[in-house]
């Protein structure tokens, strides 16, 4: 029988080094790991071509690759990351109860806004558009700063009466257009 050259030792060499790094972690890695353990014999170890010499050598590189590959996945934290594939994708919507809830406090916060004197309306929108209060003193050609503190302050007094005592949805008055059913009981 003729004696097997490199490429020969290198290409069974290969099957039993995949082997073996497959018996440690994934296919996908092991099969990395394999190609970097061929690269090095082949770029620092041209001169080693006996079977006796390259098996340990090759399972060397192969323990030292494969420490290198946990020291860096142990560094990035990827033991503990879970497949994205597994999840599911989040969707960026709100619930449609909290939409429609979200609607009817818009729609009773606009209702409150017109029962609003003109004066609160014009604060609102001029604070709604970005204006600091000293710009709203001058847009009002009010003389002190206070006088708009204070209209600020009792305007949203007056829209948190209108809106129920509370921003919140649970605390808004029902509407009540029919007065006939208190007299009735």
């Amino acid at each position: 029988m003729s004696e097997m050259t490199r490429d020969d030792i290198l290409k069974h060499l290969r099957e039993r080094i995949l082997a073996f790094a497959t018996s440690r972690g994934s296919r996908e890695v092991a099969e990395d790991v394999v190609q970097d353990v061929l690269m090095v014999l082949h770029e620092k170890y041209p001169q080693v071509t006996s079977l006796t010499e390259l098996v340990p050598l090759s399972f060397q590189i192969l323990r030292y690759k494969m420490l290198d590959l946990h020291r860096k996945t142990l560094r990035r934290g990827e033991y503990l990351q879970e497949s994205i594939d597994e999840r599911p994708v989040a969707d960026c919507e709100d619930d449609p109860s909290v939409q429609a809830e979200q609607k009817e406090r818009v729609e009773h916060l606009i209702e409150a806004l017109h029962q609003l004197g003109e004066r609160c309306r014009m604060l609102f929108q001029l604070k709604l558009e970005g204006h600091t209060f000293p710009e709203i003193q001058r847009i009002l050609g009010e003389r002190s700063i206070n006088t708009i503190y204070t209209w600020d302050s009792r305007c949203r007094k007056q829209l948190l009466m209108l809106m129920g005592g509370q921003w919140d949805a649970l605390s808004w008055p029902k509407p009540s257009n029919d007065t006939s059913e208190e007299h009735e009981s």
